[in-house]
């Protein structure tokens, strides 16, 4: 468990908890003497709104599912959303790792279904935090305003329960359900994801037809919602 703990507050390829942006983000929301859960409750809050969800401005390099890009970016879909907490949370001495699932989004709209060709978001991401012995899934990807505009109830996160997506949106319609565990991983498993990917979206992920860069996502689920 030591290594274990020990490889998920090290730098990785993608969770680049060591490079400079990353380390002056986290610094800037919390400092490293306040309590773990206090660090890992104002980062969550910070990843989560300060950077809109953007399913359509995704770069599927190595580099495009770094941390750091988040913030070069100023945006940032769940994978890389969930990599910058846990960067973040690395930066301040808090063992931070990814988890994935397939996932069933009842809510996506309707160009983005369009795009995929499914309503199955495969190798969803959300952060796994070491708190008080234990391992706490937080799960930054929608931030308030989205959220809001599309008639969801925020994802809030307490650092004691696990925080993934509720299973139905404000009104009670159903919104997300968890479809298969796909592990831990202490990094971004980039070749495993992008074989993936490929398998269920090839018309996205070689460029055929690509990701859709103009468009808004936000006003999207915005004009759905109403």
């Amino acid at each position: 468990m030591n290594d274990d703990l020990a490889a998920c507050l090290s730098p990785g390829r993608c969770i680049d908890s060591d490079h400079p942006a990353v380390t002056a983000f986290a610094h800037d929301v919390a400092a490293a003497s306040l309590p773990p859960r206090e660090i890992a409750l104002r980062l969550y809050a910070a990843v989560r709104d300060r950077f809109p969800y953007d399913p359509y401005r995704i770069d599927t390099t190595l580099a495009g599912f770094k941390a750091s890009t988040v913030i070069e970016n100023g945006r940032g879909f769940c994978v890389t959303k969930a990599a910058l907490l846990a960067a973040a949370a690395r930066a301040l001495g808090v063992p931070a790792r990814l988890g994935f699932a397939d996932v069933r989004n009842h809510l996506s709209s309707p160009r983005l279904r369009e795009m995929m060709g499914s309503d199955l978001f495969v190798f969803h991401g959300y952060t796994e935090l070491w708190l008080d012995g234990r391992w706490v899934k937080a799960t930054p990807a929608f931030n308030r305003s989205l959220c809001e505009k599309g008639g969801v109830v925020p994802l809030s996160f307490d650092g004691y329960n696990d925080s993934v997506f509720h299973p139905f949106d404000a009104s009670g319609r159903r919104h997300m359900e968890y479809v298969h565990d796909r592990d831990s991983f202490v990094d971004v498993p980039h070749e495993q994801l992008m074989a993936a990917w490929m398998q269920h979206y090839p018309a996205v992920v070689d460029r055929r037809r690509g990701f859709d860069r103009h468009a808004d996502f936000e006003r999207e689920v915005g004009g759905r919602a109403a």
